[in-house]
């Protein structure tokens, strides 16, 4: 692949500010809002619960951004560098996730139950973003 650590920067880049993101919205739920953390309610708190609709936003804004970004430092873009790129990031994300939020246990980390069944439809939806992220950022090449 070419450019395979530029791609890294640029999907890990993306990665970390979505998670903050994430969190930051969950904090902002729980100072602002006043919405119960995951201390004083069941699962993952209210607070986050109610930012599950929004992982979609973050995503669709990040990645297809970061992807553009990646491509930018390409004399030419082909069709099969856009095709790996969604690849590599989409599988990445399905892999890491597994490790991140599920295997290794944490604070926040969730049972597999809880990410890949209660966490529906938002999960798929963000899969579904990271893989097409490339495809996206690839055609805001074409904007001028």
């Amino acid at each position: 692949m070419e450019k395979f650590g530029t791609s890294m920067l640029y999907y890990w880049l993306g990665y970390a500010i979505v998670t903050a993101i994430g969190i930051l919205h969950t904090i902002f739920n729980i100072y602002v809002l006043h919405m119960k953390s995951m201390k004083e309610s069941s699962g993952m708190g209210e607070a986050y619960e109610k930012t599950k609709p929004w992982h979609v936003l973050y995503n669709i804004t990040v990645f297809p951004l970061f992807s553009y970004f990646y491509f930018s430092t390409f004399n030419t873009v082909t069709f099969q560098n856009v095709v790996i790129t969604s690849v590599l990031w989409g599988t990445i994300t399905v892999i890491f996730d597994l490790f991140g939020w599920v295997m290794i246990k944490h604070p926040w980390s969730l049972s597999c139950q809880e990410f890949y069944v209660d966490y529906q439809p938002w999960i798929s939806l963000i899969y579904l973003v990271i893989y097409i992220s490339p495809l996206i950022g690839y055609g805001f090449m074409f904007i001028k």
